[in-house]
């Protein structure tokens, strides 16, 4: 598995790139986009900066989207709306803003390429089993009845546990980023699905100040 690292930052490639290793995966790198748009083709994965010189991260991933269904990860220093937008817009995948966690970029990375690769049809923790192919859940054999939205969070949830999510990537994401809902929104799916789930509830936290994440407790 080949993940390209582009920045302009060498400091930034050298410690994704430890981290990249670390995890078993080759690495290739880039220092603008026109650099990304010549090595695409070899990557299983692109982390891309939005502000490079030459051509930015976004010029870059057009090009590379029109040529490659290449899974991408969006890094950027600036926080705005607007970059969080005009990149779920283009279609990446997930985006990050510097200053960020290795080990929670490892995390992305990992939950990005699962969906890609269409891994594990189905998700199971003891008597919790949910059937991705099928669309339905099961507790104890006895099917749960979710509503499609409450179903779309807990699969996202899956597919990216371990993370943080903030109410506003459950926003771009389950309901995709032109739904004009709000943080009532999200909370009220997230106390339906928890009261769905019964026993299993407390497998989404609550992450104070930001939003919630899907976690297994390996000594429950």
């Amino acid at each position: 598995m080949k993940v390209l690292i582009v920045d302009d930052e060498k400091l930034i490639r050298d410690v994704i790139k430890e981290y990249c290793l670390g995890n078993k995966y080759d690495v290739i790198e880039a220092e603008n986009g026109i650099e990304a748009v010549d090595k695409a083709g070899d990557a299983d994965i692109i982390i891309m900066d939005i502000m490079m010189p030459k051509m930015d991260g976004f010029s870059a991933y057009k090009i590379i989207k029109e040529r490659y269904n290449t899974p991408t990860i969006m890094l950027s220093a600036r926080g705005e709306e607007y970059d969080i937008l005009a990149g779920f817009d283009l279609g990446i995948d997930d985006y990050m803003t510097k200053p960020f966690s290795p080990k929670e970029l490892m995390a992305r990375i990992n939950a990005v390429i699962k969906r890609y690769k269409g891994e594990d049809n189905i998700f199971t923790y003891k008597d919790l089993k949910v059937d991705f192919l099928g669309h339905s859940v099961y507790i104890k054999d006895e099917e749960v009845m979710l509503t499609p939205k409450e179903y779309d969070l807990l699969v996202y949830f899956i597919n990216n546990k371990g993370i943080a999510l903030s109410r506003e990537q459950l926003l771009n994401n389950v309901w995709n980023y032109d739904y004009l809902g709000n943080d009532r929104t999200i909370d009220t799916h997230i106390k339906m699905l928890r009261n769905n789930l019964g026993e299993y509830r407390d497998l989404i936290t609550t992450v104070r100040r930001m939003g919630y994440k899907f976690e297994i407790k390996e000594n429950k």
